[in-house]
């Protein structure tokens, strides 16, 4: 399976995807779009994943790409390859699929449990014992149409939607390691601001041990979303 990476900041790269897709034999091409990538063609690649950034999906008088990115992930999940996002990328499912993104309530930055919504999904049980996971967000997504709510947490309700077996948007970061999340602290250390549901460096950086299981979490969306043969 050829995996695509969508990727808008130089310090927001597949992080530990990259192990797992390596594990698997499977071949990554990355469009870099801040540096001025063109848009893969469709038929170059058999899986989409959609990583965060700190703009926003409808920042297009800034960022001119995303309008062109929108229409490939709606196209991807037209033709129905399989698509994850993550944080930016979840939002941009979303709006590539019609649904609003708008301001969350509350910035959520650090270390913060789920809460599953028990629902009907083939990802349901990756997150059916609402885990801990790693966040650094300040919007949120609405669902998009025939979207199934797999989780929340207690600073944004809706924090993962599915769609089928071949869809599914995370607006919290399970990809991170201790050294990517080095690069969002020393990139982004300006939305440190305190507030109620943002944590300090150092208290994200503590316990090494969390990142490895996030990322074995991922590891189970990756067999899950991008297993071979696929009908």
């Amino acid at each position: 399976m050829r995996i695509q990476v969508l990727q808008h900041v130089p310090f927001e790269g597949p992080a530990s995807l990259a192990d797992d897709f390596s594990r698997r034999g499977y071949p990554i091409a990355t469009t870099h779009w801040y540096a001025g990538d063109p848009s893969p063609a469709l038929d170059s690649f058999d899986g989409l994943v959609v990583m965060g950034g700190p703009m926003g999906v409808n920042d297009e008088a800034d960022f001119a790409w995303l309008a062109e990115e929108k229409a490939l992930i709606r196209a991807a999940i037209e033709v129905q390859k399989p698509v994850l996002g993550i944080c930016l990328g979840a939002q941009l499912i979303a709006s590539a699929l019609g649904a609003p993104v708008t301001r969350n309530p509350e910035r959520e930055i650090g270390w913060f449990p789920l809460k599953s919504t028990g629902a009907q999904s083939p990802f349901a049980d990756i997150f059916a014992n609402n885990p801990e996971v790693f966040h650094w967000h300040g919007d949120t997504f609405a669902l998009p149409a025939g979207a199934v709510l797999l989780a929340g947490s207690q600073a944004c309700a809706h924090q993962a939607f599915s769609i089928g077996d071949r869809v599914l948007a995370l607006q919290f970061h399970l990809e991170t390691t201790e050294q990517s999340a080095r690069a969002l602290v020393a990139e982004c250390n300006n939305e440190l601001d305190g507030s109620r549901y943002v944590q300090s460096a150092e208290e994200m950086l503590a316990r090494p041990e969390r990142f490895t299981a996030i990322n074995q979490l991922m590891t189970r969306v990756v067999d899950r979303l991008f297993a071979t043969p696929r009908s």
